[in-house]
């Protein structure tokens, strides 16, 4: 069983956290620490096709949108912090450094693989 855990720990940083492949380097801030140079995969919605956000009665509010971003990184990046579900946390813009902060709406980790869900209000 080692084995195969060893494939998947080698996969996991050669594969799919490759940043010739698919990752792109992040700065994370959660919980007061900040980490550096973290490579992720992020994926959302584009923000052409962002909803509008509804108000309890029912009525869209103009002008602000409910942003959602899904996004995975390797466990030990962060020192084996996982973050919780309904804390904040911020991760920059791989080209600008900008930091956006989001709440975690889901946290997985399977196989030293974390799994954010993660949303955020714009305007």
């Amino acid at each position: 069983m080692s084995g195969f855990k060893d494939m998947v720990q080698a996969d996991i940083k050669g594969v799919f956290l490759n940043l010739d492949e698919f990752a792109e380097l992040h700065t994370v801030v959660y919980d007061g620490v900040t980490y550096e140079g973290i490579p992720m995969v992020m994926s959302g919605i584009k923000e052409s096709e962002r909803p509008a956000l509804v108000s309890t009665g029912g009525d869209r509010i103009q002008g602000l949108y409910l942003v959602t971003a899904v996004v995975h990184f390797a466990a030990s990046d962060l020192g084996g912090v996982v973050p919780e579900k309904g804390m904040r946390i911020s991760i920059s813009d791989s080209d600008d450094g900008y930091l956006r902060d989001y709440r975690v709406a889901s946290s997985v980790n399977e196989l030293g693989m974390i799994r954010l869900e993660l949303e955020a209000i714009d305007e």
